[in-house]
């Protein structure tokens, strides 16, 4: 019982810090993986991975996903289960209540400056949240950091796949125009034959 609390505590946080989407969520992702060891960062990036493929908001998907292989080390599926619910209602009770209570007083907030100001002040920190995320991604998978005295700390093959795809996407005319799902499809393929 204590496991699922602490699920829906720490999703609960996320989800109220997690200003401008889902990918906000990653630092905290971070965070949450180095403080309760559900998951490891390099999980992270996969959790992204499957959670940009799938349908659905992002960090619906990785809060559902997290949830799942937690409860399910607890037990059976219906372990799974709870968990994933647990983890997904806690990251969007946050906004659920946030947005309850800002249509119960949006009549006075329509014109506030106050209000319009703090949101205006919100869009470089939520820039910034997703900036960062981004470049956690683009770094856990284009270096190793298993210590700095590895032998190996660039990760070649996510290299060749970095480049081939801004190739394909950038320079090749015929790909160029090509639907961004089939670019995440050939990507998952890649990852699976070449074991990334």
């Amino acid at each position: 019982m204590m496991l699922y609390l602490r699920l829906f505590w720490e999703f609960f946080k996320t989800g109220l810090f997690a200003v401008g989407g889902g990918m906000a969520t990653i630092p905290f992702l971070y965070n949450m993986a180095d403080a309760t060891g559900w998951f490891t960062r390099n999980d992270v990036a996969n959790m992204i991975a499957v959670g940009e493929s799938t349908p659905g908001p992002i960090g619906v998907n990785m809060a559902t996903y997290v949830g799942f292989v937690t409860g399910s080390n607890m037990g059976g599926p219906l372990f799974a289960v709870l968990g994933a619910a647990v983890a997904t209602i806690g990251l969007v009770t946050p906004s659920i209540l946030i947005i309850l209570v800002i249509a119960s007083f949006l009549n006075s907030f329509r014109d506030n400056k106050l209000v319009d100001s703090a949101f205006y002040g919100l869009r470089p920190a939520s820039t910034g949240l997703i900036a960062a995320a981004g470049l956690s991604v683009v770094v856990s998978n284009l270096f190793f950091f298993e210590g700095f005295l590895s032998p190996e700390i660039v990760n070649w093959k996510g290299w060749a796949l970095a480049v081939v795809l801004w190739v394909l996407t950038n320079k090749v005319k015929q790909t160029k125009k090509l639907h961004p799902i089939l670019f995440i499809l050939a990507s998952a393929a890649a990852g699976i034959v070449f074991g990334m």
